[in-house]
């Protein structure tokens, strides 16, 4: 399970070292992707299989909203492995869409990482805080 969150930069090659409580498990390699809410989400070769199995082969690809998810994901993912001081480059389409800069949070979400624009991951995580409350409310009401 992948916790935390962790202040970061990306250096002038576009690399992101990743924490170093997160390198072990993306020894392996690592997918990083378009996320929602204005982030990116990293998954381990592992986690995306998952993922992509249990969520986005569900989507059916004749539906507009199947073959917009599946661009979404897919069209601008990329596959690589860290190097030896856990860098990961972020190709610049990436960099782009989650409007990243230099200072960034990498954030564990159970089975993913959420890469953030600093300033971008406060506004959520002020939101999500004075909001909680009331999603947990509605999220149960819903499974009565």
């Amino acid at each position: 399970m992948l916790l935390g969150e962790y202040e970061h930069t990306i250096d002038d090659k576009n690399r992101l070292t990743l924490p170093a409580k997160f390198r072990r498990a993306f020894e392996d390699g690592i997918v990083v992707t378009r996320g929602f809410d204005g982030c990116l989400y990293a998954w381990t070769p592992d986690a995306w299989e998952r993922y992509r199995d249990s969520t986005l082969a569900t989507l059916h690809p004749l539906t507009q909203e199947g073959r917009r998810m599946h661009r979404h994901f897919f069209s601008g993912a990329s596959e690589t492995t860290p190097d030896r001081q856990g860098r990961v480059s972020i190709p610049p389409a990436l960099l782009a869409h989650a409007k990243l800069g230099r200072d960034v949070v990498v954030a564990g979400v159970n089975d993913h990482l959420e890469i953030w624009d600093r300033a971008a991951w406060k506004r959520e995580l002020a939101e999500v805080e004075g909001s909680a409350e009331d999603v947990a409310e509605r999220l149960a009401a819903q499974g009565s």
